[in-house]
């Protein structure tokens, strides 16, 4: 299990979950529910994702430091401000949120073992590897900022 750290980045992870809940969908053919509520449920919250998303790319480059979720090591700069005030994770976290738009569009409750399974998986093998790196790497500054600030929300 050591070998999957930081492996398998996060966007191919919930890519592959997202597939997962597609070919569940197709294979015990789940009807996309055609509600007009969950349809803009299901949007709002990939709208929030997208946002979020930005924020920390942006966040990224303002302090012109690595996005790349494999080689965290090669962090410059601690980056705590903007929506890293709110979530350490905030580009895990916009992934999340896409899969549990289209588990709302899906309206299975199968599906929603896609996020949960995504959430899980994504924490043992990204973010928990990577908070040990940027612990040793940042030291003091890093454990204060995660007693301030929650993993996901």
């Amino acid at each position: 299990m050591q070998s999957l750290k930081t492996r398998i980045p996060p966007p191919v992870v919930a890519l592959a979950v997202g597939g997962l809940m597609k070919l569940y969908a197709w294979t015990f053919q789940v009807p996309i529910d055609a509600s007009p509520v969950l349809a803009d449920v299901g949007i709002a919250i990939a709208q929030i994702s997208a946002v979020i998303a930005l924020l920390a790319f942006a966040s990224f480059g303002l302090a012109r430091t690595t996005i790349n979720p494999r080689a965290p090591a090669r962090a410059t700069v601690l980056v705590t401000g903007g929506i890293f005030r709110v979530t350490r994770n905030p580009l895990c976290l916009s992934l999340l949120l896409l899969l549990v738009a289209y588990a709302v569009r899906l309206g299975s409750w199968v599906e929603w073992l896609g996020p949960v399974l995504f959430a899980v998986y994504v924490t043992r093998f990204q973010i928990v590897p990577e908070e040990e790196i940027l612990a040793q790497k940042f030291g003091a500054a890093f454990l204060a900022y995660k007693s301030r600030t929650r993993r996901w929300l």
